[in-house]
């Protein structure tokens, strides 16, 4: 069995396609490969978020807590995804909590040492912000997605969304 180094992680992981092996090392450093299993909780809603993980194999459901209902599946990150967005902006707390739908393997980062590394080199902090909106846009296009499909967005009959006028 090939045992891989968290900068070979990397180096394979589509979140980081693309970052030059300088920066890519850079990063490295702050990394650790972990395993969970089925039924695992990586963390719950409103915890602090003092780590994210870079998903390499199985699938992590995100949730939420809803009053008489429980903890309600709203998304999930699979292999080559990005798991954990809290950790980037204050107040460094969970929105969503995430379990793991089965084994799961992923490199796990201190996120405080990452957030002082991106404040200490511009270009690695531009480089990582940046892949994070594009998953945050990502992740935001597929809620609209999903709720236009649960109906929480009402037809529109004359084909345009209807708006309140805006103070300008």
């Amino acid at each position: 069995m090939t045992t891989f180094s968290v900068f070979d992680l990397l180096v394979l992981h589509p979140f980081l396609s693309g970052m030059p092996g300088p920066r890519l090392r850079q990063v490295a450093v702050h990394g650790r490969p972990v395993v969970w299993p089925a039924g695992y909780r990586v963390f719950r809603e409103d915890a602090v978020a003092a780590n994210f993980w870079l998903v390499t194999s199985g699938e992590v459901d995100l949730d939420f807590h809803v009053p008489g209902r429980g903890d309600v599946v709203i998304d999930s990150v699979a292999g080559g995804g990005l798991l954990g967005l809290s950790w980037l902006r204050a107040p460094y707390r969970w929105t969503t909590g995430a379990v793991c739908t089965d084994r799961c393997q992923a490199v796990e980062f201190d996120a405080r040492g990452v957030r002082n590394l991106m404040a200490e080199d511009s270009g690695c902090g531009a480089d990582l912000t940046r892949r994070v909106t594009a998953v945050l846009g990502d992740r935001l296009r597929g809620a609209r997605a999903r709720l236009t499909l649960l109906g929480a967005v009402p037809p529109d009959p004359a084909g345009t969304l209807s708006r309140a006028p805006r103070d300008e």
